[in-house]
């Protein structure tokens, strides 16, 4: 198959499209509308630009079209929006008619007439249908497509260290860490700043996925309102919910329901237009919070300390895309795009890893070793392999010793995007990113790969391209250069597939990334020492790590492990430990 024909299958997705009558986008008017970096027009041969494909050339230190790619990967995926907490996509979406929402009422048989909470399972909101043996659970359906808009991590936690800055920039025009329980505010702000663009509600994600919703008169009907027979509630405020009590039990099944959407699809009630995304990575957008990353682990990027300046385009930019009036768009499918790459790459990603992962005294396990690793590799690339590929048996010293390989590698980074260069015109300014971040990616996946097989074959270890070398002495030192090269790849790829349960967990258990409980800050108004000590007394003191909001048992864990969430079997019956 061509590698034309494989784009352009891959560029026939409408999900995208089908959303334009809530947010249509029209890209006229917008500028730096670019051809792609290259093309392929000479496949047999290396092109006159053969200089960008040298194997030498690492991303560029404050690249992020690998951390816009995972995070467009990630959307409304529950795993790797718990593993990084702080969001930074705003993306316009609709929930299709005939989606139920579900809202648990404080004691209340009185349908919300402000905005309020609702959430896509019904264990979600059973958890806040409070009372004594009985609580009252409200359930809604859309009638129409419902326009929201969605803020990715988990933004419904309320914590000062950044999961709330996106909203907060919406709702009061700047990130406001010292109100991270301002809820109520919160979401009236948003509901009245919504109001004027015809936003429904706004979808965040804590335990599990929850609709701000603005109106519950608006655009949904309700399809029941019961009374239902509920455990009573022994949640107390400082200690931990007993580890057997059925208030335990009800717990769970909020972070049960929540672990439904932790791969892909995610949560699918959600339908996100991709072509109207704002990142707070893409560094045209948003160039201010490139010093403010500056040295940081990935954990700790959050959109606290951006410019005002870029705030306001910001805005401008999401106000654009959520009032244009004409359906415009490519057409192409990013959402799927992304998750073709990642299934390809992945799994055996991780399968070089393991390979890797090898030592021995004896010489010829460790050649086995580097030959099993050597097919794997050329397992990879072999939609790319060209029949009229030369390898040269000596290599003088005026030619790259690799330079044979540059045609393999061009066409491994471009022949999911060499295609799309004729939808560029069609392209919003959301899309041309998503394209660079594809490019960015599967460029640096490609050139790693490529050069790891291309050493593999002038090293001998290749059955299908020969080459005469003696590769005994030379063994140890490719197989540890390999693992480098793999380690890095990984590590600058950073996808949260690759974060699981080792070994996997017992059907009594399920695989669980902890969270933070947050801690309610003491009121405003303690005017006096007495006032101060009252509060403590009520609260305790706060531990040593922080809780597990969405655990009923409230494990105690290391800030550091919350900080870098790390992945646990728990059991799913009684006790939960």
């Amino acid at each position: 198959m061509r590698s034309q024909s494989i784009a352009a299958a891959l560029s026939l997705g409408s999900a995208a499209l089908a959303l334009h009558d809530q947010f249509p986008i029209n890209t006229v008017g917008e500028t730096n509308i670019r051809p792609l970096d290259v093309t392929i027009s000479n496949p047999g041969g290396v092109s006159s630009n053969s200089e960008q494909w040298k194997f030498d050339e690492h991303p560029p230190e404050n690249v992020t079209g690998n951390l816009i790619f995972d995070t467009v990967h990630s959307l409304l995926q529950h795993w790797p929006n718990t593993r990084y907490r702080n969001g930074h996509n705003i993306v316009p979406g609709v929930i299709p008619i005939g989606t139920l929402l579900y809202h648990g009422t404080n004691g209340s048989h009185m349908i919300p007439s402000e905005p309020e909470w609702t959430s896509t399972d019904p264990e979600h909101s059973i958890f806040f249908a409070r009372g004594n043996g009985s609580g009252w659970h409200l359930t809604l359906a859309a009638t129409r497509p419902l326009k929201v808009l969605y803020f990715d991590g988990s933004s419904a936690y309320k914590l000062s260290k950044g999961t709330m800055d996106m909203q907060d920039i919406v709702a009061w025009g700047e990130p406001r860490p010292e109100r991270s329980f301002d809820e109520r505010d919160r979401i009236d702000s948003l509901c009245t700043w919504g109001k004027e663009f015809g936003i429904d509600g706004f979808v965040r994600m804590e335990m599990d996925f929850e609709v701000m919703l603005c109106d519950f008169t608006a655009g949904v009907e309700v399809v029941s309102f019961l009374h239902l027979a509920l455990p009573k509630d022994e949640r107390p405020s400082r200690h931990p919910t007993p580890l057997d009590s059925d208030t335990g039990a009800r717990t769970f099944e909020v972070l049960h329901s929540g672990s439904w959407h932790n791969r892909y699809p995610g949560e699918s009630r959600i339908v996100l237009d991709l072509t109207g995304l704002i990142s707070f990575y893409d560094t045209a957008l948003a160039p201010s919070l490139i010093p403010v990353r500056a040295g940081l682990e990935r954990c700790d990027h959050r959109v606290l300390g951006i410019s005002s300046d870029d705030m306001s385009r910001v805005m401008e930019a999401l106000i654009k895309i959520i009032t244009r009036p004409h359906p415009v768009g490519s057409g192409i499918d990013w959402k799927t795009l992304t998750h073709v790459i990642v299934d390809r790459y992945a799994d055996r990603l991780e399968l070089m890893q393991y390979l890797l992962n090898f030592t021995s005294s004896d010489p010829q396990e460790l050649l086995h070793q580097a030959k099993l690793a050597q097919t794997q590799l050329r397992v990879m690339l072999t939609p790319y392999l060209l029949h009229s590929t030369i390898v040269p048996t000596a290599v003088t010293s005026d030619v790259d010793a690799s330079q044979w390989a540059f045609p393999i590698f061009r066409l491994c980074a471009t022949t999911h995007t060499s295609e799309m260069i004729n939808q560029i015109p069609l392209m919003t300014s959301s899309e041309r990113l998503l394209l660079t971040a594809v490019e960015d990616t599967t460029r640096e996946i490609c050139r790693v790969t490529t050069n790891m097989w291309a050493n593999g074959v002038m090293n001998g270890l290749d059955s299908l391209f020969h080459v005469e070398r003696n590769v005994d002495r030379e063994v140890t030192r490719l197989m540890n250069d390999w693992r480098q090269d793999v380690e890095k790849l990984m590590s600058w790829l950073d996808w949260s597939v690759w974060v699981k349960c080792r070994p996997a967990c017992s059907t009594e258990e399920i695989c669980y990334l902890p969270t933070p409980r947050p801690r309610r800050p003491p009121p405003q108004n303690l005017n006096n020492a007495l006032e101060a000590k009252s509060f403590t007394d009520r609260v305790g003191p706060p531990p040593e790590g922080l809780a597990i909001a969405d655990s009923p048992f409230f494990y105690v864990t290391p800030e550091e492990d919350l900080r870098k969430p790390q992945p646990t079997c728990l059991r799913r019956l009684q006790p939960y430990e």
